[in-house]
């Protein structure tokens, strides 16, 4: 007898047991409630009658997120959680599914050859290509709509366009919308002499890009190579491009607009253009209006030959961040690098260029506009061209300036409209713009808490949460884990919880028993202008504790819980600006206190001021929940 049926004799026996003590009043109460006290929902709702005293309907939205496993299940899973082996041989993906978790999918193990003639794939997802397109003469493949829209696209392309003649390559609208995108490229048209490449809306608007081209382009004869729009908009992640262009003979490479407006995302270019012979690459739009951009240019364009290198307009708007710029256009041969506009923000990061066109003969290298903070370690000391260097100090006071106004283009550019708003705003009758409220995450029910005990939360753990959730979720999983083991910020009491009991133990603990928790109704009125409608302070709208929780993205529902001094909560109807009628019912949180934030706080970007000089609000997204004391 296998550990399921075990449990499921023990379940049936206990069952009759308490049938038998109960008696048939309460039998016919179980029947009539149909709920089975056994299932992990059940045991929530009599842990919420034992801990919250405020006598106000049960939230559907908050029990919505209860763990679905039934009585069966939870039993075994609960027997199980300890023990990854054990949990292995019963089925990591059924433990998943039964749970209502985001684990790692089994990859499609596709291997797809193209024909001699050229193909359209006007919809497809997660495919592995191996040998994809080699040695093809002429013709051309489009790839459309790949991958958009899901949680965890995992493509792989090994060997593409090998030693093809005139071939052209299209990638439109690749992996967009995705939440944890893994994608790569191996050995992407090597010897390839003529045709093309283009990637346009490459992986924008992802949450968790993971990208990495390998042994692209190399050897290739003009083989032209474009870039769009690469990871725009995206959240996190790291990209990186390995031996790209190597001994390439005139392939020129365009990057349009790449991590325009991405938040803390790292990319690393190493052996970028090496022994390439006439190469030709343009950044036209390279980070920005970044937030927290990380960029790292290791052996670039080393020992190439008549190489011309452009960054047109690199990070430009970026807030804050470093770029290491190691051994660029080393012993090259009349290289010719161009920085037009480097590094113009409001708001300094670091740069760091070293062994910069060292050795190199007749080396060009211009900086018609460049930023703050630099450094420059080791560089050639002849054909380096500063047009305009800009002093700190004056940028300093002109970045202080543009605050204190408001005027901030960058930031307005980076933080999305409506995202921040001041609390003289919230008042019938404003017209304001919304910002996106839509959660983008995938969906998930929380752990019981019987389960999650049992399961780490820490980093020191990720090598066992791995077995458990997949390899592919490790980086998912160490960023939230990180962000919950940060110390608190001044005056603020945080704890991550992966259990409905959990959630409501720490609400309880800061608020007492008379804890109310709240939510935005629905996501209408995202992206658009709204018009605001009857306005209730909660509390009579003073300053009151609260606490609210944010989710956070690991395989089971995760909240990042936390309470902060100083706040008014607000529940405010939303109607449509031209009909006036109602379409939402949305809660607002104002910071009173904001003197223990960062400068760089999105809200002071957008809307102007800093830390202590003003209050800032905003709203509650989908599925985030803010807590509070019932009405005095």
């Amino acid at each position: 007898m296998d550990a399921r049926s075990s449990f499921l004799a023990l379940f049936l026996l206990l069952s009759l047991s308490l049938s038998l003590v109960l008696g048939k009043t309460a039998e016919k109460d179980l029947v009539a409630a149909k709920t089975n006290p056994f299932t992990a929902r059940a045991a929530l709702t009599r842990y919420w009658d034992a801990h919250i005293s405020n006598h106000l309907p049960k939230p559907a939205f908050f029990f919505s997120k209860a763990s679905p496993l039934n009585a069966v299940d939870l039993a075994v899973f609960t027997k199980l959680a300890s023990d990854e082996d054990a949990l292995a041989r019963i089925g990591i993906q059924s433990f998943c599914s039964s749970a209502n978790l985001f684990c790692q999918s089994d990859v499609v193990s596709t291997a797809a050859r193209a024909g001699s003639q050229g193909s359209d794939f006007a919809v497809y997802s997660n495919k592995q290509f191996v040998n994809y397109g080699s040695g093809k003469l002429g013709g051309s493949d489009s790839f459309n709509n790949y991958s958009n829209g899901l949680n965890l696209p995992t493509d792989s392309f090994a060997r593409y366009s090998r030693d093809s003649t005139g071939h052209a390559g299209s990638f439109s609208s690749y992996a967009r919308d995705a939440n944890v995108a893994n994608g790569t490229f191996a050995s992407y048209g090597a010897g390839a002499t003529g045709g093309s490449g283009g990637f346009d809306s490459y992986d924008t608007l992802v949450n968790v890009p993971h990208l990495h081209f390998a042994s692209y382009d190399q050897s290739a004869n003009n083989h032209k190579l474009s870039f769009s729009s690469y990871t725009a908009e995206t959240n996190s992640g790291d990209e990186s491009f390995s031996s790209y262009g190597r001994a390439g003979n005139g392939a020129p490479a365009e990057f349009k607009s790449y991590a325009d407006q991405a938040n803390t995302v790292g990319s690393t270019f190493t052996g970028y253009g090496e022994s390439g012979n006439g190469a030709n690459d343009t950044f036209r739009g390279y980070g920005g209006n970044g937030n927290n951009p990380h960029n790292n240019f290791k052996s670039y364009g080393n020992g190439g030959n008549a190489g011309v290198d452009s960054f047109a307009s690199y990070r430009d708007g970026a807030n804050v961040g470093d770029d290491t710029f190691q051994t660029y256009a080393k012993n090259s041969n009349s290289a010719k690098v161009s920085f037009g506009n480097y590094g113009k923000t409001f708001n300094e990061g670091t740069d760091l260029f070293k062994e910069y066109g060292k050795g190199s003969k007749n080396p060009a290298v211009g900086f018609k506009e460049y930023g703050l903070n630099t450094t420059f370690r080791s560089y050639a000391d002849k054909g380096i061209n500063f047009a305009m260097y800009t002093k700190p100090g004056a940028v300093e006071n002109r970045a202080s300036e543009k605050q204190s106004t408001g005027q901030n283009r960058a930031g307005k550019s980076w933080v999305e409209p409506g995202k921040f708003f001041r609390e003289a705003e919230l008042k019938q009758g404003t017209v304001m713009m919304m910002p996106d409220i839509r959660d983008k995450m995938p969906q998930r029910s929380f752990l019981p808490r019987a389960i999650a005990s049992k399961l780490p939360f820490s980093t020191n753990a990720l090598p066992r949460l791995k077995r458990v959730f997949g390899a592919t979720l490790e980086r998912v999983m160490a960023g939230s884990i990180s962000e919950c083991e940060r110390a608190p910020s001044r005056g603020e009491t945080k704890r991550c919880v992966g259990s409905g009991e959990d959630m409501i133990d720490f609400a309880t603990s800061v608020l007492g028993r008379s804890a109310v928790v709240r939510t935005t109704e629905n996501v209408n009125g995202s992206k658009s202008k709204i018009l605001v409608g009857k306005v209730v302070g909660i509390n009579g709208g003073k300053v009151t504790k609260s606490v609210s929780c944010h989710r956070s993205l690991y395989p089971y529902l995760v909240y990042y819980c936390h309470s902060v001094p100083e706040v008014r909560v607000y529940e405010a109807e939303l109607l449509e600006v031209e009909t006036r009628q109602k379409m939402n019912r949305v809660v607002a949180i104002c910071h009173v206190d904001t003197s223990a934030w960062s400068r760089t706080h999105g809200a002071f970007v957008a809307l102007g001021s800093g830390p202590g000089e003003i209050e800032v609000c905003h709203w509650i997204f989908e599925n985030d929940m803010t807590w509070s004391s019932a009405d005095v």
